[in-house]
């Protein structure tokens, strides 16, 4: 019999799953309604957290994409895309980029021409989960009014606010393309863990994508943590697990637990990728 911490965890994931599915027609909401589209891309991981079925459905539409490469103080040197030509480089944390970003809006803006001088120009954001949407939000309107949290896919529904007297925000739910989606496939959990779009604390195997880190990212870890691992991801989990004294019944490391705190440290942006 199912215990009720099982019972509940079950329910949980039901609920998540139902979730996500109304998170793609959101998006496809935010992008019809916006005039102007801000594409919240992580400056790590520039390519990989595009959504490049979005963008499509966005360029159809005539409208125009910005995108902001947040996370610049984590990153080296950015690889930008040749496609993209309109972009910002920007620093929740540190504020970097955000004056210029309010001042492009403000000329995209201008450019659009309503019907009715006095309907508003509307701005939709979009990004995967957790590259900063909600922070930005913060930061633009200079205060606390969008919800921000270190688990993926806090947002979860449409929030309308105001920039200025003519220009309205709209925030959209952190979307993983639907063709990249998968349950199953380890390589594309792991791919998606790395660069935030799922949350460490519901990944299944995250000693899996903490194998993908290291061979992706040679030494980042090891240097992190000063541990000679020899780019081998059990020898990093077993010596930091031991140094943490994460242990199981019979002084046994427990690897899932010690998998965890290296993601949650990943995704908080605790380790540099220089």
């Amino acid at each position: 019999m199912p215990t009720k911490r099982q019972k509940r965890s079950e329910k949980q994931l039901k609920n998540a799953k139902k979730q996500r599915k109304k998170y793609p027609e959101l998006l496809k909401k935010v992008v019809t309604f916006a005039d102007i589209i801000l594409e919240v891309l992580d400056a790590r991981f520039v390519q990989e957290t595009r959504n490049l079925e979005i963008e499509k459905e966005i360029k159809k539409q005539g409208k125009e994409i910005i995108y902001l490469m947040n996370k610049s103080d984590l990153a080296g040197k950015i690889k930008k895309p040749e496609d993209i030509k309109s972009y910002v480089i920007i620093s929740c944390k540190s504020r970097k980029g955000i004056r210029e970003l309010r001042d492009k809006i403000k000329t995209e803006s201008k450019r659009i021409k309503k019907q009715n001088p006095e309907d508003k120009v509307t701005v939709g954001i979009i990004g995967y989960p957790n590259t900063g949407k909600s922070s930005l939000i913060n930061l633009l309107i200079g205060k606390r009014s969008a919800g921000t949290g270190a688990d993926a896919g806090f947002t979860k529904g449409i929030q309308k606010l105001r920039l200025s007297s003519n220009i309205i925000l709209l925030d959209s739910p952190g979307v993983i393309p639907e063709k990249e989606y998968s349950g199953t496939d380890n390589q594309a959990i792991a791919k998606h863990t790395i660069v935030g779009g799922r949350s460490y604390s519901q990944v299944k195997d995250p000693e899996i994508v903490v194998a993908n880190i290291i061979k992706n990212f040679r030494g980042v870890l090891e240097k992190q943590y000063k541990i000679n691992a020899k780019g081998n991801s059990e020898i990093l989990l077993e010596e930091l697990g031991r140094r943490k004294g994460f242990l199981k019944k019979g002084g046994k490391i427990n690897i899932d637990r010690t998998a965890r705190l290296v993601l949650k440290e990943w995704q908080k942006g605790d380790i540099e990728i220089k």
